[in-house]
């Protein structure tokens, strides 16, 4: 066998491998969009709890007692500003930049943690001046739907330090793309409901 033939086959060898990895990088994004909208259906019955219990306050207080709009939107923000520097992490990733993939990726947990934050502060507020989720059936949905996108928010921020780590050792192999690409659409998939947390639970509950 040649040289050029050997060439030839090392090549085409490569190309083909190249060519496999794609495809289960391709599934693998697929699989995790089949999650999320498994995920989608949990919130949504979520919602549709708290819709048919947010009147059941038990003769307690409802939402527009309890709700504090300037502190919800602050929280709001810091969530939506994520989402922008994740995005700034996925243009740093395409450009092959390690350095700066990182740099946004702790801003983009620093604003994930003031969301958590600031969530476990309403919490505890909440439960301390007497109104914790055995108090009425709207406090229970409250807490229920709240509660279980922070939970989703915080194994993101988890996700973040895991992503940052290999990053750090590993450098933009196709599998951290890939991992990378997955959390993206994960992040970006909590802050599409929590502006509909905010908009059904928050505003027009305060309203």
């Amino acid at each position: 066998m040649t040289t050029e033939t050997l060439t030839h086959h090392h090549a085409a060898h490569d190309a083909h491998a190249e060519h496999g990895h794609h495809d289960a990088s391709g599934t693998k994004v697929l699989g995790f969009w089949v999650y999320l909208m498994s995920d989608l259906i949990i919130f949504g019955s979520l919602f549709a709890t708290y819709a048919v219990l947010v009147t059941g306050t038990a003769g307690g207080p409802s939402g527009k007692d309890l709700f504090d709009l300037k502190f919800v939107l602050v929280e709001t923000f810091a969530l939506l500003l994520s989402s922008i520097t994740f995005g700034m992490a996925m243009i740093a990733m395409y450009k092959g930049n390690v350095a700066r993939i990182n740099t946004w990726l702790a801003i983009t947990f620093l604003f994930g943690l003031v969301f958590i934050g600031m969530e476990i502060y309403e919490f505890h507020h909440l439960i301390a001046e007497g109104y914790g989720p055995d108090r009425s059936a709207f406090l229970s949905a409250f807490f229920a739907l709240v509660g279980t996108h922070g939970v989703h928010v915080t194994s993101g921020l988890i996700w973040l330090v895991v992503m940052m780590i290999q990053v750090s050792r590993w450098g933009i192999t196709p599998t951290v793309k890939t991992r990378l690409m997955c959390l993206s659409l994960f992040w970006h998939f909590l802050d599409v409901v929590w502006i509909c947390v905010f908009t059904v639970v928050y505003l027009m509950g305060a309203m």
